[in-house]
């Protein structure tokens, strides 16, 4: 198959995905990637976000990664996720209650405060909640 790749998603816990794809769509630290079959070799860093699959048919998968890698091989696409997960499976009210408590943290200004670690919690939980966002737009288009 010329147009595609294979493409594997694994986190620490599981493998999420593997099979093979025309597209994959992924937010590096530079910004978003769009990797189509015979893209240039690539290691990257990835931010929390969205990963979009785009199959052969046209059929499009939503992921979510809490950060990590994308490499790009000239035949194999790998996602090397800190954690994954399909992002139907994602929990709209847990992530707005997470971004609430990182955001109250920033805010209390007498409570001793691991600003690094406050700050991942909140990337982490606005980046769940724009991946919902992107999943729920594209639904109400189809």
């Amino acid at each position: 198959m010329a147009n595609s790749f294979k493409c594997e998603i694994v986190s620490a816990e599981a493998s999420i995905y593997s099979g093979e794809i025309e597209q994959l769509i992924a937010s590096g630290v530079m910004g978003d990637l769009g990797i189509l079959p015979g893209h240039a070799p690539l290691l990257t860093q990835l931010q929390p976000g969205p990963i979009r699959v785009i199959h052969d048919d046209g059929k499009e998968e939503n992921y979510y990664v809490s950060g990590g890698f994308l490499e790009v091989q000239p035949d194999v696409v790998t996602v090397l996720a800190d954690s994954a997960a399909r992002a139907n499976d994602l929990d709209e009210a847990s992530a707005e209650e997470a971004r609430q408590h990182a955001l109250k943290a920033f805010n209390d200004k007498s409570a001793e405060l691991d600003y690094s670690r406050a700050a991942a919690e909140l990337a982490e939980a606005v980046a769940q909640l724009r991946t919902i966002q992107q999943l729920r737009k594209k639904a109400g288009k189809g």
